[in-house]
């Protein structure tokens, strides 16, 4: 728990540390964050115990001396079985009903604290709308207090008319002193635009399109965050993330996305098939020839004919493409969310069985390797479940990108563990080696002995 704690802490920890946060809202995010990484603790906890445990009671003869009163090895497993299978049903209720709410709130009291501290909240390449009033955007942010801003581009967006005042910049500063309620910000070697067209002016005035610009070198902009600031910082804003839904609300939104996500791929197909209608070519055809129609198409018509048609159907194909190409980036990102709602769904479940996976696998492994303590034990559980944590996430990615299905991804890890759990459960119950390990390690032994030789 401590570790998996940690790992998230240090990815978080600049946006909390030093920032004014109450030593109760820290206290919550790191009980929060227990409780997101509890489901995860378990299987390592239950991996790393199983293969200590029975590693010891192999070093020690201890389950020679069991075997050889007659007890036989499933048979000596069964109370850990049941054990298990309780903390599998625990990781279970954890995964289903903790997890989402520790998500929900973890995600954001984060996002209320950086909306608290708006430098943090703005994030390069993009344009940031947290902070009311402006759109802004840059390319970079870099500085010791990560302040300063590179080709800055500020939109006005008070009142009816957004976007009537363009600013931009060659360089940012952002400054906010402790307790103030504007931040502000310093732009050099820029640009003033703002357009004066409103809608209560007469047409010919319009049209003349008034407005204005003017060259800084220095300019200040202070912006007011005192909405920001004053801001509930356990106020839940959002609720909609696939990792914050248990199997029953994945299962029906799952159904509400699909269903929507039909009725889009049928209304894109249909604008599609009406815009490539070969119903003006029948009607021209009709009109130009009374003959039987000609297999090729452009045999029908003269060489004038031919030229316009080609011509036609190039420029409707090249407006489709460019068409596609505007709602392509949306479509994936419809059919993600999708994706991501069946993975979640199929990934609670393999993740309430990993408990009992990983006992199958670090049980028999810790007696046949017959080694106790934290030395091969440790290595070994830490080499298997980054392999199994690896395999999920490759897993999640394939299915996230439609590689494959959201049921495969959901499993991989479990599917590609199973073998092994048989493995060694069969060759740990008729008490055969698996790997022998001083016969690996002997030549590095020998090669240890010798440079120590050597030195004396």
């Amino acid at each position: 728990m401590f570790v998996l704690v940690m790992q998230i802490l240090w990815l978080v920890f600049d946006d909390i540390a030093g920032k004014g946060i109450e030593i109760i809202i820290i206290f919550k995010f790191l009980w929060y964050t227990c409780l997101l990484v509890t489901s995860q603790a378990l299987p390592i906890s239950v991996l790393l115990s199983s293969i200590m445990t029975m590693g010891n009671l192999g070093e020690n003869y201890e389950l020679a001396a069991i075997k050889s009163g007659g007890i036989s090895f499933f048979r000596f497993l069964r109370p850990l079985m049941v054990t298990v299978g309780i903390i599998s049903f625990a990781n279970f209720l954890i995964i289903n009903y903790v997890y989402p709410y520790a998500t929900l709130k973890q995600k954001n009291l984060i996002l209320n604290i950086k909306k608290t501290q708006p430098t943090l909240a703005l994030v390069e390449g993009s344009f940031n709308n947290e902070i009311p009033g402006y759109s802004i955007k840059f390319a970079k942010k870099y500085g010791e207090e990560n302040n300063l801003l590179k080709d800055v581009l500020i939109i006005d967006t008070k009142g009816l008319k957004e976007d009537h005042i363009t600013i931009t910049a060659k360089k940012g500063k952002i400054t906010t002193e402790e307790g103030s309620k504007y931040m502000t910000l310093i732009l050099e070697d820029g640009y003033y635009f703002e357009d004066h067209t409103s809608s209560k002016k007469k047409l010919e005035d319009r049209l003349k399109m008034p407005s204005s610009m003017a060259k800084f070198k220095k300019y200040t902009v202070n912006i007011d965050i005192s909405d920001l600031t004053s801001k509930d910082l356990e106020q839940e804003k959002y609720k909609h993330h696939y990792t914050m839904k248990n199997m029953g609300q994945l299962k029906k939104s799952s159904d509400s996305l699909k269903t929507s996500y039909d009725q889009y791929l049928d209304i894109k197909f249909k604008s599609m098939q009406s815009s490539v209608s070969a119903t003006s070519l029948n009607d021209t055809l009709a009109l130009s020839t009374k003959e039987k129609l000609q297999a090729n198409i452009l045999e029908n018509f003269n060489l004038k004919k031919q030229v316009q048609v080609l011509k036609n159907t190039s420029t409707a194909v090249e407006n489709k493409l460019k068409n596609i190409k505007g709602y392509k980036d949306y479509f994936k990102r419809r059919r993600k969310n999708l994706n991501n709602h069946d993975y979640q769904f199929h990934f609670i479940l393999a993740s309430a069985l990993s408990c009992l996976l990983l006992f199958y696998i670090g049980a028999p492994l810790g007696s046949l390797i017959r080694k106790g303590g934290f030395g091969m034990p440790m290595v070994v559980a830490i080499i298997i479940y980054v392999a199994y944590y690896f395999t999920n996430t490759f897993g999640k990615n394939l299915a996230e990108e439609s590689s494959i299905t959201a049921l495969m991804g959901g499993w991989l890890g479990t599917l590609i563990m199973t073998p092994l759990a048989f493995i060694f459960t069969i060759r740990a119950s008729k008490d055969m080696g698996f790997i022998k390990f001083d016969v690996i390690l002997l030549p590095f032994k020998k090669l240890i002995n010798l440079l120590k030789k050597k030195d004396e």
